[in-house]
């Protein structure tokens, strides 16, 4: 190995561990340029259906983005804050109704297998007697690790808070001017080269645009299902319960499994057993979600195998964290163009091309 080969190989390395140690942040402008895309389309759908200038188009859309965020905040907040209001009050009194009809089942259960009075029963040691709340020691010794926690979900409120206005200041400014960053973003590449990449962007675009139709499809079957579920059972607020499923249905894993604590929590405050019917119900309904509707939408969408789908979130997540599991489909969306198309259509099949002539 040559001087400039050793050197070519120390700055392909050292670009290589930069770039690794700067991922979160490369993430956060992928998942500026995701919203972007989304702001694009829908400006581009609004010119093409009402001719009109692409700022005035630009400002029609985020109105009608903020209009309808304000009038799903004011649908889904209030009604919550009630809600949790006189749960927090019935809460012990809940809390003891759920372990008594456990271990009322639990004696159930054994007196079918060996017969009644054959073992004590468990009710008796139920949390009857228990005080609603801690004695003051009990409290005090709770106090700093309490302020400690709270201090550190603080400052991760707080990071999260600047990562995601981070992230809306930078697609509001992509897509005032995509053109402008586009026509930037070639210029990274060899001149031989950018008007295959202008077409390559432009294909990894169409797919974008295809996961975020996919993606609206499959929140607005989990928003159905919810409402369905949620009516059946009797729940309250089965409008904000199904719009918060909906919505939270983006994030994979993650989200359905924080839109469940909501309507348990409404439905504890009815009956004990509404909250595990309810339980029982979102874990149904995001396994049909997870492992049908997503996977199925997107082959059909975005030509994305069902069990590629699961890997990337698995791998996304493995390299990126939390951030990774909810970049993970777009992240596979852009991958499989560009492998399809950089690696397969311009390397491997030229080359095979090259040797059959040979």
């Amino acid at each position: 190995m040559t001087f400039s080969q050793a050197l070519s190989l120390a700055a392909l390395i050292a670009a290589a561990a930069l770039l690794w140690n700067l991922r979160q942040l490369l993430l956060l402008l992928f998942a500026a340029v995701v919203l972007a895309m989304a702001m694009c389309t829908l400006v581009d759908e609004l010119r093409r259906r009402r001719p009109m200038g692409r700022p005035l188009a630009f400002v029609f859309c985020l109105v009608g983005l903020l209009l309808l965020l304000g009038i799903a905040a004011a649908v889904v907040v209030p009604p919550f804050i009630d809600e949790f209001a006189v749960l927090l009050q019935k809460l012990p009194v809940a809390g003891r109704a759920v372990i008594d009809m456990a271990l009322g089942g639990m004696d159930r259960i054994s007196d079918a297998l060996y017969g009644a009075g054959a073992l004590p029963d468990l009710e008796p040691f139920g949390p009857k007697k228990l005080p609603l709340l801690p004695d003051s020691s009990t409290l005090a010794s709770g106090l700093g690790s309490g302020v400690v926690g709270l201090l550190g979900l603080a400052g991760n409120v707080g990071g999260g808070a600047l990562s995601l206005l981070f992230v809306i200041a930078v697609a509001l400014m992509v897509s005032v001017q995509p053109q402008a960053y586009r026509d930037v973003g070639l210029l990274l590449v060899p001149s031989f080269y950018r008007r295959r990449a202008r077409r390559i962007l432009s294909l990894c675009g169409d797919a974008l645009t295809s996961w975020m139709v996919g993606v609206l499809i499959s929140s607005l079957a989990v928003f159905l299902l919810c409402s369905l579920v949620l009516s059946i059972l009797g729940v309250k607020l089965v409008l904000a319960n199904a719009l918060l499923a909906g919505a939270l249905n983006v994030i994979p894993n993650i989200g359905p499994t924080i839109s469940t604590v909501f309507p348990m929590a409404v439905a504890l405050l009815d009956e004990p057993w509404k909250a595990a019917a309810v339980l029982g119900a979102y874990v149904v309904i995001q396994n049909i979600e997870s492992y049908l509707i997503t996977p199925s939408v997107m082959q059909h969408q975005v030509k994305l195998l069902p069990g590629l789908t699961l890997a990337a979130q698995f791998l996304f997540t493995v390299l990126f964290g939390p951030l990774g599991l909810l970049m993970a489909l777009p992240l596979a969306v852009v991958f499989q163009v560009l492998l399809r198309e950089v690696l397969i259509a311009d390397v491997l099949d030229r080359w095979t091309a090259r040797k059959m002539r040979t």
